[in-house]
């Protein structure tokens, strides 16, 4: 019998062993993938920012360029910037202050015209103005012109224009190039690969914006994030036993564990054959053959493919390319770090296999030892008559072992067994108080409950109000930015120089407007400046007034939730097509900012009564919704679809489609729950709310998709009646 369960003990160590290491590793490889893409979504957030950042300068800086006209900058250019004896122009030392301003460096031999001057103020100012704000998050802010001028905001480096070397090729550094038409003609944002500034020695990459005017490549605009924080951010947050590293698909090196970069002077590539003069290094432990076979491995996988296996090495590699540069973020984990996990689990199983062995023998041969047949054999006989109604029972209990106790503790079954009968009548006598008793603390738990519900539902109202005013407040924020932008580009500065001019002609102001040119020209400019300021100052009362919308919004949403707290509701008149056009206006700048196309399926309805404000929150959440689905979709394939009908003459049915990432099948049914989302950034309220909303009024909501990756379609229908006319 020993041998026989020492066998079964080591089968089901085995057989342990190998379900522990399968499913290990299967938990193992989703929770490698769920955390590259986790992570990637996360890391890339600072690249999309620098891209957005880069745009905002591009448009701001052309703008600032076309201001200028044909001004003569002369005079601001000299005060604040001067030629030096070594042949560059720099920053007046006497008044700079790096940082607080921009840095401005111009190579020896650059002939600076007018042209070239406004330029230079231009980007001056614009760097000026931005490069405070931005620098939370970005070390600097530079713009460079093709002519050879290097100019930006970096209190860090704060002298750089003032150290650097008067011939510094400024032109032909990887952060320009790259921006350059023969290497960009998309005309886009692109990345550097790491590289070394040339003045503080710096490691970091570059993300390059070029912008043209008039068909020609007049400045490129800059953010550089430092090599130490991309290795900071790379190496830290790893998985347990894993690492992780960036690479680019030509085989540069961006960040890993193991790259040195003191006293190198280029990257580390990975496709060269040998190390070459000034490249950066790897510490031991770490070969160019191994990150080889990982880059072919990444370059040659599947679409949609993140966990991979590399045989050679025994590792498992996970795999996602980061938005933006479109660098990969790698994370490598060995093999052995699953079967070891797997193994001593498995000696655990084994160990207490074994002890359980042993301590079955001993028992088994102290039980035989003790005889416990005849014992057995008196318990069996006492049984029966048990069974058959004698409870007077006569048997050992002289022994003091357990086949002693167990004699006992029969002989008290018997007498207990005949208590029985008058323990029930008793129990029977007492159950009508305890019937009474327990009704009255249901009655105490019940009140409990409701308490505890109304707690949960105000603080349900609380977070609802919270999520459906933040959508109105990105809304007013985006209003509020463009009125500053439209503000400050008022051309003020045309008309000082128009009063200027009409007062140095003050005496003789009928012959200047009548023969000389300039006076000729005045009147036709001071009407087409008229007829733009106007025009200005329309735009703006436009913003403010979709600003005061936005605000008045707020104030709606939360006298909703007051009066959805007290399961009120209000019904009026509700042109259905211009509420949904308002859902539209509320989502717009998010819309226009992630390229999204609306297509519009609206049938013309009378006015219906309706609760106007509760029904737009719904709306607004599940445009909201939407566009956050259509984030992952590639530019042109964002389609939004509102769809309004009447399928029945006291019924209306509203669709909100979207084309983006789709809803997996086994979600559907909790997708309406508190609390549930599938965005990291996502609080699982607004459908909750949503769908409580239509319940109120008497409605549903509910979701509909094909899968993943084939869009989603949700359907609100609602009871409504033909608003009377008035009169």
């Amino acid at each position: 019998m020993g041998v026989r369960i020492a066998v079964v003990i080591a089968l089901a160590t085995f057989f342990s062993y190998l379900h522990m290491l399968s499913a290990m590793r299967a938990e193992t490889l989703q929770q490698l993938d769920r955390y590259v893409t986790e992570r990637t979504q996360r890391e890339q957030a600072l690249f999309v920012q620098a891209e957005d950042n880069l745009a905002i300068l591009k448009n701001a800086l052309e703008e600032r360029i076309r201001s200028f006209g044909q001004e003569d900058p002369s005079a601001r250019f000299d005060s604040v910037l001067a030629r030096l004896p070594d042949g560059t122009i720099r920053n007046r030392p006497e008044s700079f202050d790096g940082t607080k301003m921009s840095c401005v460096f111009v190579v020896r031999g650059v002939n600076v015209n007018a042209e070239l001057r406004r330029r230079i103020l231009a980007a001056r100012e614009v760097t000026e103005q931005y490069g405070p704000a931005f620098h939370v998050r970005f070390m600097n802010t530079y713009v460079m012109l093709p002519e050879g001028v290097a100019l930006g905001y970096w209190p860090e480096a704060a002298t750089w224009c003032l150290e650097a070397p008067p011939d510094l090729p400024i032109t032909s550094h990887e952060y320009f190039t790259i921006s350059a038409p023969e290497n960009n003609p998309q005309r886009r944002t692109v990345w550097s690969g790491i590289i070394a500034e040339p003045v503080s020695k710096l490691w970091g990459v570059s993300a390059s914006t070029p912008l043209d005017m008039n068909g020609r490549h007049v400045a490129t605009i800059n953010h550089d994030i430092l090599l130490p924080e991309l290795m900071t951010r790379t190496i830290q947050e790893n998985l347990p036993g894993a690492y992780n590293m960036l690479l680019r698909d030509d085989g540069q090196l961006i960040a890993h564990p193991a790259m040195k970069t003191e006293g190198a002077t280029s990257g580390f590539h990975i496709l060269s054959t040998e190390a070459h003069p000034g490249e950066a290094r790897l510490d031991a432990g770490e070969n160019r053959e191994h990150l080889r076979s990982i880059l072919e491995l990444v370059k040659n996988r599947k679409p949609g493919q993140v966990v991979l296996h590399l045989p050679g090495y025994d590792e498992y590699i996970a795999v996602a390319r980061l938005k933006g540069p479109g660098w990969n973020f790698v994370t490598v984990l060995p093999g052995h770090v699953v079967s070891s996990a797997a193994f001593a689990a498995s000696r655990y199983v084994l160990l207490f296999g074994v002890g359980s062995l042993l301590l079955e023998l001993m028992i088994m041969y102290w039980v035989l030892r003790q005889q416990i047949t005849r014992p057995l054999l008196t318990f069996t006989q006492a049984a029966d008559r048990v069974a058959a109604g004698d409870f007077k029972l006569k048997l050992d209990t002289s022994r003091g072992d357990e086949l002693g106790r167990l004699s006992q503790a029969f002989q008290l079954m018997a007498g207990e067994v005949q208590q029985r009968e008058e323990s029930l009548r008793r129990a029977n006598e007492g159950l009508e108080q305890r019937v009474d008793e327990r009704t009255h603390e249901l009655k105490e738990v019940h009140q409990r409950l409701l308490e505890t519900a109304r707690q949960a539902g105000r603080a349900e109202i609380a977070t609802s109000v919270l999520h459906n005013v933040g959508n109105v407040l990105n809304s007013v924020h985006t209003s509020a930015r463009v009125a500053a932008e439209r503000l400050g580009g008022l051309k003020l500065e045309s008309v000082s120089r128009a009063v200027t001019l009409l007062e140095e002609h003050q005496s003789d102001l009928a012959a200047f407007l009548t023969q000389d040119g300039r006076g000729q020209r005045m009147l036709p400019f001071l009407k087409e400046l008229g007829e733009h300021l106007k025009g200005e100052r329309q735009e703006l009362q436009t913003l403010l007034g979709d600003i005061l919308r936005y605000s008045d919004h707020i104030g709606t949403i939360v006298k909703l939730q007051q009066r959805y707290a007290r399961m009120g509701s209000l019904q009026e008149s509700v042109d259905l097509a211009e509420l949904m056009e308002d859902a539209l206006r509320i989502n717009e700048a998010a819309l226009g900012r992630h390229e999204v196309k609306v297509e519009r399926h609206l049938q013309h309805l009378p006015p219906m009564m309706l609760d106007k404000h509760r029904l737009l929150t719904i709306l607004v959440n599940l445009i909201s919704n939407a566009k956050y689905a259509l984030d992952k979709k590639p530019d042109g394939e964002r389609i939004l679809r509102l769809k309004l009908e009447q399928p029945a003459a006291d019924r209306i049915r509203i669709e909100v489609s979207d084309t983006g990432e789709g809803i997996a099948p086994e979600l559907l049914t909790r997708i309406f729950q508190h609390g549930f989302t599938t965005r990291e950034e996502g609080h699982g309220f607004g459908l909750h709310s949503s769908a409580l909303a239509a319940q109120e009024m008497e409605g549903s909501l509910t979701a509909h998709s094909e899968g993943l990756g084939r869009g989603a379609t949700f359907t609100l229908e609602l009871p409504c009646h033909a608003a009377r006319k008035a009169g």
